[in-house]
């Protein structure tokens, strides 16, 4: 009899020496870009003046610096960055498929659009979270039902579902721009680029609640995925529930997205890139690869983001992982049609 608590690759094992080194690699990873993202910027800091600074102590200006324009930015990054790895690696597991992403999907232009709509009414910003998770939702019941075939769901035409309705939105949301004042348009264009500029506290403590509950349930939800990946007919026969699996995975990594969105806007890709490079690491148990996925998203986008501030100009931390992600996806997309063939 199947054991639904194995690993869908046949290992019995959860915590392996593998997975001890791949956490090891990532703490290390995070310490080490943590520390120069803090200390590198406009006005670099030595170790001495950063460790000052922390303390409350020396420059009041450094002590600006740190606590109020990187640290918030750095704690965002890795809120977001945590959130999408997540949400790509739960999206991933329950379609069985290597190429979804919430961004593909357009799940993130659908939060995006909620976000635009409630900066341009100026809706009180404390329920855009909940406001994005809605409009997530209701997008991702629209893609996937563009995506359904009469044997079950088609990536493809999953895909192809999300970039329709995100073109649909996008000029929904140009068109909404267009009708703003100017104040709002900036702050509109902030969300669509996908930048953590100008991010503080607020942001983090306004949507960092349902992202910390969001990774909780995912989390929690890892066997279920793990059943899921055995194939539609095992599940059933293990007794799981597939509409009510999917439903809250789906909800749960639809959240994730959109209190990622609900922060630093429209940010593609990292649910892309980050599952694979974590079953590189560990294997295909959901068990350690879902709390992974966080772990190694919340350290790419710092890394991303140290990244977009390093040129003379800063470039929107979105393009920066839009072209670390895109030739990914190139790749991923080849050797599926090979595959195909």
């Amino acid at each position: 009899m199947l054991n639904p608590h194995k690993l869908p690759g046949g290992e019995p094992g959860f915590v392996t020496s593998r997975t001890v080194f791949a956490v090891a690699l990532l703490s290390l990873a995070i310490i080490l870009t943590l520390w120069l993202s803090l200390s590198q910027g406009a006005v670099p800091l030595s170790f001495a003046e950063l460790w000052q600074a922390l303390l409350h102590q020396g420059d009041p200006v450094k002590q600006t610096i740190l606590w109020d324009l990187r640290l918030p930015r750095i704690v965002a990054a890795i809120t977001v960055g945590a959130a999408l790895g997540m949400s790509g690696a739960l999206l991933q597991g329950m379609l069985r498929n290597s190429l979804a992403d919430p961004f593909i999907l357009g799940i993130s232009a659908g939060a995006g659009l909620v976000v635009i709509v409630m900066v341009v009414l100026r809706i009180y910003q404390a329920w855009i979270p909940l406001a994005s998770w809605i409009g997530a939702i209701a997008t991702s019941a629209i893609v996937f039902l563009l995506g359904r075939t009469g044997t079950g769901i088609a990536i493809e035409r999953l895909i192809l579902g999300g970039v329709a309705v995100s073109a649909l939105f996008g000029a929904v949301q140009s068109t909404l721009l267009l009708l703003a004042e100017d104040g709002q348009v900036q702050v509109a264009l902030n969300w669509l680029i996908g930048s953590l500029n100008g991010r503080g506290w607020q942001e983090v403590t306004t949507s960092g609640p349902y992202i910390a509950v969001a990774l909780l349930g995912g989390c929690l939800l890892a066997r279920s995925v793990n059943v899921l990946a055995l194939g539609d007919d095992l599940a059933v026969g293990l007794g799981v529930s597939l509409l009510r699996s999917r439903i809250l995975i789906g909800g749960v990594a639809s959240l994730l997205a959109a209190s990622s969105v609900s922060i630093s806007g429209l940010i593609g890709f990292v649910g892309l890139v980050v599952p694979h490079g974590v079953r590189l690491l560990v294997g295909t148990d959901h068990r350690v690869v879902l709390p992974l996925s966080a772990l190694f998203g919340a350290w790419l986008l710092i890394f991303a983001d140290l990244l977009s501030r390093l040129g003379a100009v800063e470039l929107p931390v979105g393009s920066v992982t839009a072209l670390l992600g895109s030739p990914l996806f190139i790749w991923l997309l080849y050797r599926r049609s090979n595959e195909i063939k």
